[in-house]
């Protein structure tokens, strides 16, 4: 099997000689170069994999080299890895065709990653990646509820949301089981089932729990009837005291993998969708499992 060429464009010799022993360790085959002017002569003969370009060089520096690379070699993958990430200068690499942005000092794992995905990664032109508005329910057509509003006004929205489906062409198995939460036009929480049932939970037993010496350990044998007491005392709570924070939010143009990375990262279950600072739409985990799903079993 074939050794990804990879070229390492830095003009600090110790950093160069230093990532090129990393990477001939990890099975790629490596090539130095220390400035821009130097990488143009180089891919005059040489057709590498992947290439790895520092941005500030003295000569040509890497934001000029970048697109000049790409014109000459459009086949190939170039992984900007600077010591001066900006969020400008990434935005700059990308719209020059860069396949990746990172930033020194980098984890040589990730790294390594990265290079076999600029390696191993085919795009299908054909297939086209869906955006997340595309995915996404419309903030019209999800149950929103006012910050403000008492619990039973939210648990009405609540039911609603969960015995509706949306007719959008999106697939909405049995509803959804959560609200947005608002204050005004703020998108400040969300209120689901959950909640409702951690709110019933004697402040006590949370409290106590994972006590060694728990004073209350046989307390829940005396509890007939707490459950309807709690309720009734529920019932007059506004949804602000018992909601979850506001799920994180993506701009309209996020790709899918960041809505799946930020569900993840973040233990959420769905994701609002902002444009031009307004809430529009909501994707949940369903939304990126029927995606997969579709793509999954159209393959079949």
């Amino acid at each position: 099997m074939k050794r990804p060429h990879v070229v390492i464009v830095d003009d600090e010799a110790r950093f160069r000689d230093t990532m090129a022993k990393i990477l001939e360790h990890k099975g790629f085959m490596v090539s130095l170069v220390e400035s821009g002017e130097q990488a143009l002569e180089f891919l005059e003969t040489i057709n590498p994999d992947v290439l790895l370009l520092d941005l500030r060089m003295s000569g040509l520096n890497g934001d000029e080299a970048l697109p000049r690379i790409l014109a000459m070699k459009p086949g190939i993958r170039v992984i900007v890895l600077t010591g001066h990430g900006e969020e400008s200068s990434a935005r700059k690499a990308q719209a020059a065709g860069a396949f990746d942005y990172l930033c020194k000092p980098c984890d040589v794992d990730v790294l390594v990653a990265r290079i076999h995905d600029a390696v191993d990664i085919i795009f299908d032109k054909s297939q086209r990646e869906r955006t997340v508005g595309e995915l996404m329910i419309a903030i019209d057509e999800y149950t929103c509820v006012q910050a403000s509003s008492t619990v039973r006004e939210g648990i009405e929205r609540l039911k609603v949301a969960s015995e509706n489906f949306i007719s959008t062409g999106l697939i909405m198995e049995c509803g959804h089981r959560a609200v947005l939460v608002f204050e005004g036009e703020e998108l400040v929480g969300v209120l689901n089932m959950r909640n409702l049932i951690e709110a019933l939970r004697p402040d006590y037993v949370a409290f106590e729990h994972g006590s060694q010496f728990s004073c209350v350990k046989f307390s829940s044998m005396f509890w007939q009837g707490l459950f309807n007491a709690r309720v009734r005392d529920l019932e007059s709570k506004c949804v602000r005291d018992i909601m979850n924070p506001r799920p994180p939010v993506v701009d309209c143009e996020a790709t899918l993998m960041q809505v799946a990375d930020l569900l993840c990262a973040e233990n959420r279950r769905r994701v609002a969708v902002a444009q031009e600072g307004r809430i529009v739409g909501v994707v949940r985990e369903q939304e990126l499992f029927h995606e997969i799903s579709r793509q999954v079993l159209q393959r079949v």
